[in-house]
């Protein structure tokens, strides 16, 4: 009688691994694509219906003719991150394109704060329609350093809002708080 040797007993114990169960595989995969288009769905119609909502909202001003000829007091190229009601900083505006983050150059004058958004709605804010400007750190889910965001506050219609900047140039701040504050309580003094 002749023993295997313990190597050999091993090996030929030994069987290959399993085959991948390829169906059961892809519809895991196809199940998940799905999750994730009905999630994304979901998300889509939450926007639609805080739009409609938000439906009151007047129309956003445009520019008005001889904006360009009016003296600049700054402007600025940066980051515009959205829109909420005033003092509720999660409570994002999304009617007339306000809820779409973009790149924007702001332009302030003496007639008011021009936004040009490229791939979004522009918009003018009279220089009456300016309440004040700050400096925050959160808007809209949007959270940055102490300081790091440019808050504007304005009127539209009958409601306040917040429209959150940041500069490309955060040091271009305070210089925009200052002014914008300035303006402001310029303009409440010309309209008594």
């Amino acid at each position: 009688m002749t023993t295997l040797n313990p190597l050999y007993q091993l090996a030929a114990e030994q069987r290959s691994a399993e085959v991948t169960d390829w169906s059961a595989r892809i519809s895991w995969v196809l199940g998940l694509a799905v999750f994730v288009a009905f999630v994304y769905w979901l998300m889509r119609q939450g926007w639609k219906w805080r739009a409609s909502l938000q439906s009151g909202l007047p129309e956003l001003a445009t520019t008005p003719e001889g904006f360009a000829d009016g003296e600049e007091l700054l402007t600025l190229t940066g980051r515009y991150h959205a829109s909420t009601t005033a003092g509720q900083w999660l409570d994002r505006i999304v009617a007339h394109g306000l809820g779409t983050r973009s790149r924007v150059e702001l332009t302030l004058t003496g007639q008011g704060l021009d936004v040009v958004r490229p791939g979004a709605a522009d918009f003018f804010v009279p220089a009456a329609a300016l309440r004040e400007a700050r400096l925050d750190k959160a808007l809209a889910g949007k959270v940055l350093p102490e300081g790091g965001l440019l808050v504007i506050t304005w009127a539209h219609g009958d409601q306040l809002i917040d429209s959150g900047f940041r500069s490309d140039h955060a040091a271009e701040h305070q210089a925009w708080v200052d002014t914008v504050n300035h303006l402001t309580s310029t303009t409440e003094g010309t309209a008594r």
